[in-house]
């Protein structure tokens, strides 16, 4: 079946996928970002700035943004690295996986340009398949190095999500890891409390962290599932009010119903020979109650996350 692909008002191509429980994802060419996600009551569970900018070259600021090869500032490129302003193209050889041909699977790909080759000089293919199933947003990133030298590159897919009122919030899976604090020079600790909560600026890297974290929003009694393979660090982030003023393209108020939870490789950068292929996998799902510690649950303990 043909794919779904759309306009904009502003012009950029987007692609809008759906199964059969009503759920539906809308994925951008333009920086190959994922810009919406909506469950099969038309809820949006992914968060959109009130003021992202939709004009390239600008990120938009919302949704699923791809960070490749850099992450934040750590690296001599633009903030985040390049791959989330550039406009992709559909993958009609997503090889070795077998070929999507529903309307609920997307393959995408960017590779390296003259112009990405000026300011990163490496020779690249990097791919992402987005699938949509009942309750499941899957994204698996691939990075073939197609340059006749080895590199390394860190790598993000940053999840903005939809929360009622973030300090309403918690965040369980990260206990007792270390975790580089953005906001103290990177200075490095270990947490000490049993759950993440939220009442002021917090910007972390959670370090080797487990394949399941569980995103918890009380007052929505909704919690995010978020399952990752390859990518072993954790960003959690929330701007607070005056960074949030402080952000041309985020709504002073904003701050208020987003959370950041980012699978991340930032502080082990992944390594490439010439042809040798990096996939990492995501899946975010929704579980309706605000009680989902799954360690707790037997069900889940015995037959696992799938």
């Amino acid at each position: 079946m043909p794919l779904n692909i759309v306009r904009d008002a502003d012009g950029l191509p987007r692609i809008i996928l759906t199964e059969p429980t009503g759920s539906s994802a809308e994925v951008l060419l333009y920086g190959g970002q994922v810009v919406s996600w909506k469950n099969e009551r038309r809820e949006e569970l992914l968060f959109m700035s009130s003021k992202a900018s939709w004009k390239p070259p600008k990120a938009i600021r919302g949704g699923i943004p791809v960070c490749f090869p850099q992450f934040g500032n750590l690296g001599s490129l633009e903030q985040h690295g390049f791959a989330r302003n550039r406009m992709w193209s559909l993958d009609s050889d997503p090889s070795p996986l077998p070929p999507a041909n529903n309307q609920s699977s997307v393959d995408l790909v960017l590779k390296s340009t003259e112009e990405d080759l000026k300011i990163w000089p490496r020779s690249f293919e990097l791919r992402l398949r987005v699938t949509l199933s009942a309750g499941k947003l899957t994204l698996i990133p691939r990075v073939r190095n197609t340059d006749h030298k080895a590199f390394s590159f860190m790598f993000a897919l940053c999840n903005y999500l939809s929360v009622s009122d973030i300090s309403e919030v918690r965040v369980e899976g990260l206990e007792t890891l270390d975790y580089f604090d953005n906001l103290i020079n990177r200075e490095r600790f270990t947490e000490q409390a049993d759950a993440i909560t939220f009442d002021g600026e917090f910007e972390r890297v959670y370090l080797s962290t487990p394949t399941k974290i569980a995103i918890i929003d009380h007052e929505k009694k909704r919690t995010f599932e978020l399952w990752k393979d390859g990518m072993p660090d954790a960003v959690v982030w929330n701007p607070w009010d005056k960074k949030a003023k402080a952000l041309p393209d985020l709504g002073d108020e904003d701050y208020q119903s987003m959370l950041c939870v980012d699978s991340a490789a930032i502080e082990t950068p992944i390594i490439l020979k010439p042809f040798e292929e990096w996939k990492g996998r995501q899946e975010i799902s929704t579980v309706s109650s605000s009680y989902c510690s799954g360690q707790l649950d037997p069900r889940r303990v015995l037959y696992g996350f799938h």
